[in-house]
């Protein structure tokens, strides 16, 4: 269990060096529009709410790049830009009464909508799914593969370089009868990014 975690910090570490290396060496842009990527190291946190297991927390760091599909468009205060993303999760813990469980996983779906906004605020929400691989079952006596749908609002803190984030998140977690039982594991976490907008103009 010990070279399991030290494997998986080590792993977080690298990917998160990489992704600030690429953020350096890309052109700045501080501001989102169609054709452009997002690029984002983020890390959250959270605890087990009603409607699940109990008596959990977890802690999970990723990195995201995103597409921005669409100029904005939507009527009033929904007008917005469409996003499709990808998240990369090389460090994901179960803190369990039994046990802590070391994990990694990967959201091929994220759909995300940037309202548009004239300052440097830019709230958003969004809905996402992929799965989590991890050493022992989550919840416990269930399985060891996990199905994660999520559904997080949110805002974007434009700078002259980067921006932040920060975000409510609402994941669930199950194994979508791969195991019986299957209670699942519902959580409420608080997630913090910091990123880059990159134009897609050449």
């Amino acid at each position: 269990m010990l070279l399991l975690t030290g494997r998986v910090r080590r792993s977080a570490k690298k990917l998160v060096w990489f992704f600030l290396i690429c953020c350096s060496c890309a052109s700045a842009q501080t501001r989102l529009e169609e054709g452009g990527h997002e690029l984002q190291v983020w890390t959250g946190g959270g605890h087990s709410v009603p409607g699940g297991t109990s008596d959990t927390s977890l802690w999970n760091i990723g990195l995201r790049y995103g597409w921005i599909l669409t100029t904005p468009h939507g009527p009033g205060f929904l007008k917005g830009r469409f996003e499709y993303a990808l998240d990369v999760i090389p460090a994901f813990l179960v803190f369990q009464p039994a046990n802590t469980s070391y994990g990694a996983g990967f959201n091929p779906f994220d759909l995300k909508w940037n309202f548009a906004t004239r300052g440097s605020i830019v709230p958003y929400a969004e809905l996402s799914g992929g799965f989590l691989v991890t050493n022992h079952n989550v919840p416990i006596g269930t399985n060891d593969v996990n199905f994660t749908p999520s559904a997080g609002v949110g805002a974007h803190f434009l700078r002259e370089k980067y921006n932040f984030s920060v975000e409510l998140r609402y994941m669930h977690i199950s194994n979508a009868g791969l195991a019986s039982p299957n209670p699942g594991l519902n959580t409420l976490q608080v997630r913090l990014g910091l990123g880059k907008f990159l134009s897609g103009k050449h």
